[in-house]
Protein backbone atom coordinates (compact mmCIF):
# COMPACT_ATOMS: atom_id res chain seq x y z
CA UNK A 1 0.00 0.00 0.00
CA UNK A 2 0.99 3.32 -0.91
CA UNK A 3 2.63 5.74 1.72
CA UNK A 4 4.12 9.13 2.24
CA UNK A 5 7.70 8.85 4.43
CA UNK A 6 9.29 12.32 5.45
CA UNK A 7 12.49 13.09 4.69
CA UNK A 8 15.19 15.68 6.39
CA UNK A 9 18.42 16.49 6.75
CA UNK A 10 18.59 13.90 10.28
CA UNK A 11 17.08 10.81 7.84
CA UNK A 12 17.85 11.46 4.21
CA UNK A 13 21.36 8.99 4.60
CA UNK A 14 18.35 6.34 4.74
CA UNK A 15 16.61 7.36 1.46
CA UNK A 16 19.06 8.56 -0.85
CA UNK A 17 17.40 6.06 -3.78
CA UNK A 18 13.91 7.99 -2.98
CA UNK A 19 15.33 11.46 -2.98
CA UNK A 20 17.38 10.64 -6.31
CA UNK A 21 13.93 9.26 -7.98
CA UNK A 22 12.42 12.51 -6.70
CA UNK A 23 14.44 14.78 -8.37
CA UNK A 24 14.65 12.77 -11.67
CA UNK A 25 10.75 12.35 -11.56
CA UNK A 26 10.48 16.22 -10.97
CA UNK A 27 12.55 16.49 -13.98
CA UNK A 28 10.07 14.74 -15.83
CA UNK A 29 7.54 16.39 -14.64
CA UNK A 30 8.51 19.80 -14.57
CA UNK A 31 10.96 20.18 -17.53
CA UNK A 32 9.76 17.21 -20.14
CA UNK A 33 5.91 17.37 -19.33
CA UNK A 34 5.13 21.32 -18.73
CA UNK A 35 8.22 22.83 -20.72
CA UNK A 36 9.87 25.09 -17.91
CA UNK A 37 13.16 25.04 -19.70
CA UNK A 38 14.62 26.56 -17.05
CA UNK A 39 15.02 24.27 -14.48
CA UNK A 40 16.32 21.47 -17.61
CA UNK A 41 19.77 20.10 -16.34
CA UNK A 42 22.24 17.51 -18.16
CA UNK A 43 21.90 15.23 -15.63
CA UNK A 44 18.26 14.78 -15.29
CA UNK A 45 17.77 16.11 -11.96
CA UNK A 46 15.38 18.52 -11.42
CA UNK A 47 16.95 20.35 -7.98
CA UNK A 48 17.82 23.79 -6.63
CA UNK A 49 19.10 26.24 -4.15
CA UNK A 50 16.56 25.43 -1.47
CA UNK A 51 17.10 21.36 -1.61
CA UNK A 52 19.43 22.17 1.36
CA UNK A 53 19.48 21.00 4.61
CA UNK A 54 16.42 22.75 5.66
CA UNK A 55 14.33 21.29 3.05
CA UNK A 56 11.93 18.69 4.25
CA UNK A 57 10.35 16.38 1.81
CA UNK A 58 6.63 14.10 1.41
CA UNK A 59 7.14 11.58 -0.80
CA UNK A 60 4.65 9.47 -2.13
CA UNK A 61 5.73 5.51 -2.44
CA UNK A 62 4.40 2.76 -3.63
CA UNK A 63 6.78 -0.36 -2.95
CA UNK A 64 9.79 0.71 -3.76
CA UNK A 65 8.53 3.47 -6.67
CA UNK A 66 8.43 7.07 -5.71
CA UNK A 67 4.50 8.37 -7.51
CA UNK A 68 4.24 12.13 -6.08
CA UNK A 69 6.00 14.82 -3.52
CA UNK A 70 6.46 18.00 -2.00
CA UNK A 71 8.83 20.07 -0.72
CA UNK A 72 7.92 22.08 2.49
CA UNK A 73 10.86 24.81 3.41
CA UNK A 74 10.85 27.61 6.70
CA UNK A 75 9.47 30.69 6.20
CA UNK A 76 12.16 32.04 8.09
CA UNK A 77 14.94 31.65 5.76
CA UNK A 78 15.30 33.17 2.28
CA UNK A 79 13.03 30.59 0.55
CA UNK A 80 11.31 30.72 -3.10
CA UNK A 81 8.46 33.05 -2.71
CA UNK A 82 10.68 35.67 -0.60
CA UNK A 83 13.59 35.49 -3.61
CA UNK A 84 12.08 34.65 -6.80
CA UNK A 85 8.41 35.07 -6.85
CA UNK A 86 8.52 38.14 -4.62
CA UNK A 87 6.66 40.05 -7.43
CA UNK A 88 3.22 38.03 -6.74
CA UNK A 89 3.14 39.37 -3.44
CA UNK A 90 1.34 42.51 -2.80
CA UNK A 91 0.69 42.26 1.06
CA UNK A 92 2.56 41.33 3.88
CA UNK A 93 4.35 38.04 2.94
CA UNK A 94 3.06 35.38 5.69
CA UNK A 95 6.56 34.28 7.87
CA UNK A 96 7.08 32.47 10.75
CA UNK A 97 7.81 29.77 12.96
CA UNK A 98 4.82 28.13 12.20
CA UNK A 99 4.46 28.84 8.53
CA UNK A 100 6.00 26.89 5.89
CA UNK A 101 6.47 27.23 2.02
CA UNK A 102 5.25 24.57 -0.01
CA UNK A 103 7.08 23.94 -3.84
CA UNK A 104 7.67 21.17 -6.40
CA UNK A 105 3.97 19.71 -5.52
CA UNK A 106 4.13 16.46 -7.83
CA UNK A 107 2.40 13.30 -9.05
CA UNK A 108 3.22 10.49 -11.29
CA UNK A 109 1.46 10.93 -14.72
CA UNK A 110 -0.61 7.93 -14.33
CA UNK A 111 -1.50 8.49 -10.68
CA UNK A 112 -3.46 12.08 -11.06
CA UNK A 113 -6.97 13.13 -10.48
CA UNK A 114 -6.83 10.02 -7.84
CA UNK A 115 -6.24 8.80 -4.93
CA UNK A 116 -2.74 9.57 -4.80
CA UNK A 117 -3.62 12.91 -5.53
CA UNK A 118 -5.36 13.42 -1.91
CA UNK A 119 -3.32 10.99 -0.64
CA UNK A 120 -0.62 13.69 -1.04
CA UNK A 121 -2.61 16.67 -0.21
CA UNK A 122 -3.91 14.70 3.26
CA UNK A 123 -0.13 14.22 3.57
CA UNK A 124 0.81 17.88 3.91
CA UNK A 125 -2.06 19.05 6.33
CA UNK A 126 -1.39 15.93 8.28
CA UNK A 127 2.60 16.80 8.81
CA UNK A 128 1.80 20.15 9.58
CA UNK A 129 -1.06 19.65 11.84
CA UNK A 130 1.46 17.58 13.81
CA UNK A 131 4.56 19.71 13.47
CA UNK A 132 2.48 22.86 15.09
CA UNK A 133 2.40 25.06 11.59
CA UNK A 134 -0.51 26.56 11.22
CA UNK A 135 -0.55 28.52 7.50
CA UNK A 136 1.41 27.31 4.56
CA UNK A 137 2.29 29.22 1.69
CA UNK A 138 3.00 28.76 -2.27
CA UNK A 139 2.85 29.75 -5.66
CA UNK A 140 0.03 28.49 -7.97
CA UNK A 141 -1.34 28.08 -11.18
CA UNK A 142 -5.18 29.29 -11.11
CA UNK A 143 -6.47 25.51 -12.07
CA UNK A 144 -5.17 24.58 -8.50
CA UNK A 145 -8.19 26.69 -6.81
CA UNK A 146 -11.26 24.41 -7.44
CA UNK A 147 -9.05 21.52 -6.85
CA UNK A 148 -8.06 23.03 -3.50
CA UNK A 149 -12.22 24.28 -2.65
CA UNK A 150 -13.19 20.85 -3.25
CA UNK A 151 -10.91 19.27 -1.08
CA UNK A 152 -11.78 21.72 2.09
CA UNK A 153 -8.52 23.83 1.57
CA UNK A 154 -9.02 27.40 2.96
CA UNK A 155 -7.10 30.43 1.04
CA UNK A 156 -6.22 33.54 1.14
CA UNK A 157 -4.67 34.98 -2.11
CA UNK A 158 -1.74 37.20 -1.58
CA UNK A 159 -1.76 39.40 -4.79
CA UNK A 160 -2.83 39.27 -8.73
CA UNK A 161 -2.80 36.74 -10.83
CA UNK A 162 0.56 36.98 -12.80
CA UNK A 163 1.22 34.88 -16.31
CA UNK A 164 4.22 32.28 -15.62
CA UNK A 165 5.38 29.66 -17.95
CA UNK A 166 1.97 30.38 -20.54
CA UNK A 167 -0.06 29.97 -17.27
CA UNK A 168 -2.14 32.56 -14.87
CA UNK A 169 -0.62 31.83 -11.66
CA UNK A 170 -0.82 33.18 -7.78
CA UNK A 171 0.75 33.51 -4.19
CA UNK A 172 -1.19 32.22 -1.78
CA UNK A 173 -1.52 31.51 1.78
CA UNK A 174 -3.10 27.93 3.14
CA UNK A 175 -4.49 27.90 6.37
CA UNK A 176 -4.36 24.45 8.15
CA UNK A 177 -7.25 23.08 9.53
CA UNK A 178 -8.33 19.54 11.26
CA UNK A 179 -11.62 19.83 9.05
CA UNK A 180 -9.25 20.03 5.77
CA UNK A 181 -7.54 17.21 7.01
CA UNK A 182 -10.90 15.14 7.54
CA UNK A 183 -12.80 16.36 4.44
CA UNK A 184 -9.80 15.60 1.74
CA UNK A 185 -8.97 12.01 3.78
CA UNK A 186 -12.50 10.78 3.35
CA UNK A 187 -11.81 12.01 -0.62
CA UNK A 188 -8.93 9.50 -0.36
CA UNK A 189 -10.26 7.03 1.46
CA UNK A 190 -8.01 7.12 3.86
CA UNK A 191 -8.84 4.83 7.19
CA UNK A 192 -5.84 6.31 9.22
CA UNK A 193 -2.24 8.81 9.41
CA UNK A 194 -0.47 7.58 5.69
CA UNK A 195 3.01 9.21 6.91
CA UNK A 196 6.25 7.53 7.90
CA UNK A 197 8.88 9.03 10.10
CA UNK A 198 10.96 6.09 9.67
CA UNK A 199 14.91 7.62 10.99
CA UNK A 200 13.43 10.46 12.61
CA UNK A 201 13.39 11.92 15.96
CA UNK A 202 9.55 12.50 16.85
CA UNK A 203 9.32 12.58 20.33
CA UNK A 204 7.59 16.33 19.93
CA UNK A 205 5.41 15.68 16.62
CA UNK A 206 4.58 12.82 18.15
CA UNK A 207 3.22 14.60 21.69
CA UNK A 208 1.34 17.22 19.44
CA UNK A 209 -0.01 14.25 17.74
CA UNK A 210 -1.46 12.35 20.45
CA UNK A 211 -2.82 15.74 21.93
CA UNK A 212 -4.56 15.89 18.74
CA UNK A 213 -6.21 12.84 19.06
CA UNK A 214 -7.08 12.86 22.78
Amino acid sequence: MAHVQIINSSNSHLFEDLLEQTYRLRHQVFVEERGWRDLARPDGREIDQFDDEAATYLIAVDGDRVVGGQRLYPSTRPHMMSEVFSHLVQRDLPVGPDIVEVTRYFVAKERRFGRTDCMMLAAVMEYCLDEGISAMTAVVEMWWLPRWQQAGFVTRPLGLPVEIEGQDCLAVEILVREETLARVSRLAGLKGSVLRRTGLATDEAALRLSSRQS
